[in-house]
């Protein structure tokens, strides 16, 4: 069985590739390489999936193209390049997909990029699983879609009708739209919610490596809403455990679904919903002073307002991954952020 992972330089997509490469699986992946952060960041994960993949003999093949591109999204479910030629891994049973124009505060400024890529080009993955017998798609929410929710722990079961940014929304209609296709064409389907993802090879843009890169060159770390928030950081390898048990664990109707007093964490299609967080929020300030303990630096803080689309507190109820997985995610914040640390030191140099 080959897997098609859209999304797969990105964090979560090299982690989850180089797991299914580990256990034999051979991936497909298909990525476009886009500047929202540094390429390069990008093209060594995608040199260290090609030498993995060599070194275990698992194929592995990249089709570089965005979701936007339907006629290389087409050809990735035909197990073609989208010149033609067959692809080694050959025509994928299974699909994660994660790729998405990413980040609230980039959507502010950049809306049409989330239509097209987690709108459009979502729609063109679902197509895709449609018509090539897919059978399981697998793909990424967020727990942004929780929007305006106040009321925590954030669960399966409470609606996410109030988002506060576009792309918490674009989120939000991935997971109505792989509805409307496991209903339609009994497809299973599975998203998942992720809770502030962190750990190493992660993404230049979130706070962890914002913070580092900050601190080591001397400079001010810009603290949002005067330190008082709170977060759900989830370390990637918790986050890729609980993946590959979904992945192996396709959706199915849930038989005692009442239509009568409808369950949001439910459906009589092959549709599920889980949160994957720690379960463990942390304040800010602990993060920080974390982080300050793994560097040996004491920050210097720019505490600043809350920045639009951002909310004040996340924090994941994890009863139905275990329920489904028999895993909960467990990385204590101190050593996830002291693993990061350490690839952070040893991969820029510093």
């Amino acid at each position: 069985m080959s897997v098609l992972v859209t999304g797969a330089a990105g964090f979560i997509g090299f982690h989850l590739s180089r797991r299914l490469l580990d256990r034999g699986t051979p991936v497909i992946g298909l990525d476009n390489l886009n500047p929202y952060y540094d390429p390069a960041l990008k093209r060594a994960r995608l040199a260290r999936l090609e030498e993995q993949a060599s070194h275990l003999g698992v194929p592995f093949a990249l089709i570089q193209a965005g979701l936007e591109d339907q006629a290389a999204v087409e050809a990735a479910f035909r197990g073609e390049a989208p010149d033609g030629s067959q692809l080694p891994p050959g025509r994928p049973e299974r699909v994660v997909n994660l790729a998405a124009q990413a980040g609230v505060r980039y959507s502010l400024s950049n809306p049409s990029a989330y239509i097209q890529a987690n709108l459009v080009g979502f729609g063109h993955i679902l197509e895709g699983c449609r018509h090539h017998g897919v059978t399981h798609l697998v793909y990424a929410s967020s727990s942004s879609v929780y929007g305006g929710n106040t009321s925590l722990p954030f669960s399966e079961h409470q609606g996410v009708d109030h988002p506060v940014s576009l792309y918490a929304a674009s989120k939000k209609a991935n997971e109505l739209m792989a509805h409307s296709y496991s209903h339609l064409y009994a497809l299973p389907a599975t998203g998942l919610r992720f809770f502030t993802v962190y750990g190493p090879w992660g993404r230049p843009d979130m706070a962890l490596f914002l913070f580092t890169r900050a601190m080591l060159a001397g400079e001010p770390i810009n603290v949002f809403n005067e330190g008082r928030m709170v977060r759900d950081f989830t370390y990637i390898d918790d986050i890729i455990e609980s993946l590959v048990r979904v992945l192996d664990k396709p959706a199915t109707p849930d038989p005692s679904f009442d239509a009568m007093a409808p369950d949001a964490a439910s459906s009589w299609a092959p549709h599920r919903v889980f949160n994957i967080g720690n379960s463990h929020p942390t304040p800010l300030m602990d993060y920080i002073e974390a982080l300050e303990q793994a560097l040996g630096i004491k920050a210097e803080k720019r505490f600043l307002p809350l920045q639009p689309g951002d909310v004040l507190a996340t924090a994941a109820d994890t009863a139905a991954l275990e329920a489904w997985t028999g895993f909960l995610p467990n990385t204590p914040v101190q050593e996830g952020v002291t693993r990061f640390v350490a690839w952070y030191r040893e991969f820029y140099g510093v």
